[in-house]
Order: C-alpha cells, then sequence, then structure tokens
C-alpha cells in the first residue's frame, strides 16, 4: 500500500510548493525533510498536542506526527482555559508541538514544550504505520456536555482523501486556497492533508477575507474551500468588485461545507460568477460522505442538497423506530446513518459513547436528518435535536424555513429553532437579524412571507429580532444559544 502523505515519503517529490502561509512557503521536499527531523524526535508511543495556529509550523507538526506513527491532538488557539484543560487531560499528550516563540495558556504551557523548526532536515522517512493505528483525535464541539475526542485512523484520512479526489477531479495540479482553523476536520485534513496526498498545494489565507481570496485565486488557486459565513461575505462583496467575481469565475472548484449553505448566497454567487458552489457532507466522526460532483445538475430544492454518497460509503435513512425509509419520498424525513472506512474508530476513554454511537449492524448514527431522492442525492434537513420541528403533526426542517426567510429583502441573516406550545406540540421560532437594524420587520409581514413560499403550517409563529447570531469558529449557529 502506497504511503498516507507520498509526499513525504523517502522518494523526495518534486521541488514544487507545497503549503503557503503569508510569505512563508514550504516546498514538498522541504516540508518532508523538516518532518521526518521532527519525527524521529517523537515518542510513538505517546500523543502529542498541536497549537494549531494558521502556520506552517502546524503542516509540519502534523506531517510529523503521521510519519511517526504517533496521535496528534489539534488544539484550537482560541479555546478557553477550561475547554483546554479538559482536552489535556483526557488525551494526556506527551508534550506540545507549537510555532517557535508562541505564547501558550497555563494548561497548555504546563506540557513539554517543542517548538517546531520548519527549516530542519532529515532524508530518512520511518516506515509507514498500520492502517488502523490512529492518526488524529479530533475533539467534537461538545454542545451536549465535555468535548469528546474521535480518535480518526489512518485508513479514514485516506479513504476521505482519495474518494474527494475520485467526486472533485482533484490532481496535483490543483492549488488550494482556504483560510479555515487547522484544528478541525475541515481545514487541517481537507485543507493540508488533501494537498499533501495528492501531490499539489495549499494557500492559507491566515485571516479569510473576499480580497485575500480573490487575490490567491487570481494567481494560480483553481479551488477554494470555505463555510457559508465565508461566501456569505463573498456574496456580500461580489455587487462591487468585479476582480472577486473574475477569480471566483477563473477557479475550477468552489466548496462549501460544515454547514448548510444559504440558498440567496448560492444563487447570487452563481449569477456573478457562472459558478456553482459544490456542497458536501461531513462530520468529525465520519469525515466526508457525501458531495454534489461538478457539473452536476442544478437539481429542484437544492437549497440543504449535499449530492450522493463517496465511494465506499453506505447510507440510508431510518425512522424513528430504525426501519429504514426507501428512497424517493421527498416528504420522508429519516435520521442518516453510515458505513464505511471513513468512520472513525470511536471516542477516547468514552467506550459508552462510542457504543451508544452505532446501531446494530455497525450503522453510525449521525444525529442528521435529511431525506433521499430517487436518485440517491442526500438533501439534510438539520439535526435532530435542534433542526428538526414537530408542530402539529408535522416533521419539519428549520433548513428550509430559514433559507425561506433569507429570501425576504429585509432579513440579513435568520436561524429557525422550535420551542414548546400546548397546542401545537412545538412552535417555530424565527430568530433574525434584519438588514436594517432601525427598520426590522414586521412579524406578521414574515410569517405570511414564508407561508407564501413554503406552507401555512411552515411559517413561524415567533419572530425574534437580534444584533447578530451566535457563532463558532466554524462559522456553524450555536442554536442552543439562541434560548439561552
Amino acid at each position: 500500500m502506497d504511503p498516507l502523505l507520498p509526499t513525504l515519503s523517502a522518494a523526495v517529490p518534486p521541488d514544487r510548493p507545497a503549503v503557503r502561509f503569508g510569505a512563508t512557503t514550504l516546498t514538498h521536499a522541504g516540508l518532508a525533510a523538516a518532518a521526518r527531523a521532527l519525527a524521529a524526535e517523537l515518542d510513538p508511543a505517546r500523543r502529542v498536542a498541536v497549537w494549531a495556529a494558521p502556520e506552517p509550523a502546524t503542516a509540519v507538526a502534523v506531517a510529523a506526527a503521521l510519519l511517526a506513527g504517533v496521535a496528534a491532538v489539534p488544539l484550537n488557539p482560541r479555546s478557553g482555559e477550561a475547554e483546554l484543560g479538559h482536552i489535556l487531560a483526557d488525551s494526556d499528550p506527551a508534550a506540545v508541538l507549537v510555532p517557535p516563540g508562541t505564547g501558550l495558556p497555563a494548561p497548555v504551557a504546563a506540557l513539554p514544550r517543542v517548538e517546531v523548526d520548519v527549516h530542519r532536515a532529515m532524508t530518512q522517512a520511518p516506515p509507514e504505520p498500520p492502517e488502523e493505528s490512529p492518526a488524529l483525535v479530533v475533539y467534537t464541539s461538545g454542545t451536549t456536555g465535555p468535548p469528546k475526542g474521535a480518535v480518526i485512523p489512518r485508513r479514514a484520512i485516506r479513504a476521505t482523501l482519495d474518494a474527494l479526489a475520485d467526486a472533485w477531479g482533484w490532481t496535483d495540479a490543483d492549488v488550494l486556497v482556504h483560510g479555515l482553523p487547522l484544528f478541525h476536520v475541515h481545514g487541517l485534513i481537507l485543507g493540508v492533508l488533501g494537498p499533501l496526498r495528492h501531490g499539489g498545494a495549499v494557500r492559507h489565507l491566515g485571516r479569510f477575507s473576499p480580497g485575500a481570496a480573490a487575490e490567491a485565486l487570481a494567481d494560480g488557486g483553481t479551488m477554494l474551500f470555505g463555510v457559508p459565513t465565508m461566501y456569505h461575505r463573498i456574496a456580500e462583496a461580489l455587487p462591487g468588485d468585479a476582480r472577486l467575481a473574475a477569480a471566483l469565475a477563473g477557479a475550477r472548484l468552489l466548496v462549501s461545507g460544515s454547514a448548510a449553505l444559504p440558498a440567496p448566497d448560492r444563487e447570487a454567487i452563481h449569477r456573478a460568477t457562472g459558478r456553482r458552489v459544490v456542497e458536501r457532507y461531513g462530520m468529525t466522526e465520519t469525515l466526508m460522505n457525501t458531495s454534489v460532483r461538478p457539473g452536476d445538475p442544478d437539481p429542484d430544492g437544492a437549497a440543504g442538497t449535499v449530492g450522493t454518497p463517496l465511494a465506499g460509503v453506505t447510507l440510508r435513512l431510518v425512522d424513528d423506530d430504525g426501519a429504514e425509509l426507501p428512497p424517493g419520498d421527498p416528504d420522508a424525513i429519516g435520521e442518516i446513518q453510515l458505513r464505511g472506512p471513513n468512520l472513525f474508530s470511536g471516542y477516547l476513554n468514552r467506550p459508552d459513547a462510542t457504543g451508544a454511537a452505532f446501531a446494530p449492524g455497525g450503522w453510525f448514527r449521525t444525529g442528521d436528518m435529511a431525506t433521499l431522492d430517487a436518485a440517491g442525492r442526500v438533501r439534510i434537513v438539520g439535526r435532530r435535536a435542534t433542526d428538526l420541528i414537530k408542530s402539529g403533526g408535522y416533521k419539519i426542517g428549520a433548513g428550509e424555513i430559514e433559507n425561506a426567510l433569507l429570501d425576504h429583502p429585509a432579513v440579513r441573516e435568520a436561524a429557525v429553532t422550535g420551542e414548546p406550545d400546548p397546542d401545537l406540540g412545538e412552535r417555530i421560532v424565527a430568530w433574525i437579524v434584519p438588514a436594517d437594524p432601525a427598520a426590522p420587520p414586521a412579524a406578521d409581514a414574515i410569517a405570511g412571507h414564508v407561508a407564501a413560499l413554503l406552507a401555512p403550517h411552515k411559517r413561524p409563529r415567533v419572530v425574534r429580532c437580534l444584533t447578530a447570531l451566535p457563532r463558532n469558529d466554524m462559522g456553524k449557529i450555536m442554536k442552543r444559544a439562541l434560548h439561552d
């Protein structure tokens, strides 16, 4: 079997750029040499933490851990001390790999510190570790308790990156542009390890802005990865920025993930650039599951559509009783369950949580609700806990209501939740950020707009105006915080 990251193997690849962060560029050969030197210092029996700052040292640190067969625990530099303390106590790393001169908060500073020198060199590559050995321990967002560490084996990384290459035509000629954080699956596995596996390059923007993305794409970038908040900022900037429109039009692939892309933003980008943003669906525990393919026809009701399963992934929908739902019924909403080589090994130190995450037959319970059309296309409705509203005998997905709200010219941002109602069971609540804070739209106008676009039973019964929606570092709306 070929190495997980062929460009780091003993056969030195062509001396071309691999990663660029700001003014610093490492070639494939330079990154491989630095990673080998660091790998030689790591104890293969102990995990290491990685201070996942948007710097070349992070790419070298994770590559070194993969070469050494050491599980890396990416740390979010923006996390608070309580969360960092929990992650470190749970994962028990032997050391923290950190860019030189970086100040660290108290829980991380207590670890032995290894500063990553991106200019060191070693030619000898260690042997390839087993496929089932842990590669990363990535901590979930912890919306229902302390974060859990998802143990991701090398096998899952290989399967996901190869399936995406198949779906997207990803090759060594591609130059990926993104400004995603590197403590998460999207930015780290897809955004850094993807180019290293396929032999291409990544240009990390540091801090995302539409202008920075346009500059990098115009300078040879072929792919852009982002989350909906980034594409929303792009959509807002496009009307007055011909350079941005041209740069996006010249890209081979625009990909959005980590949350549903609102339909108004998707359509605004398409109108201005002729490019459709490709959506895909994944999770920390499963890596990537489905994707729209470039060139796929735009289906009716495309909002929330995340394509068909990737190579190797088996997907089904089940109802509340665990019975499988046949595809083809647009109103049949069920929970997505998955099997495939892309799945994680389990939650670190949590055999109870690991057992609860799987249904009989080895199906992983995602907690995500969706429909499945006759062509096998998945349309995400939302999370079972926060996005599926049972009102008046109907099962209603929050996502389609959010898109209807965003279609109203007086609404800039929107989220939809349910709250208890003595008559309906749950009533639909719309949380909106007005386009003009001084002139928020009337609640009855908002409800009528949704009822006209969708159906009367899907109209919000309550409309609440906010100055901003609470979001996490990946741009996802934190719906539990809305009610708090």
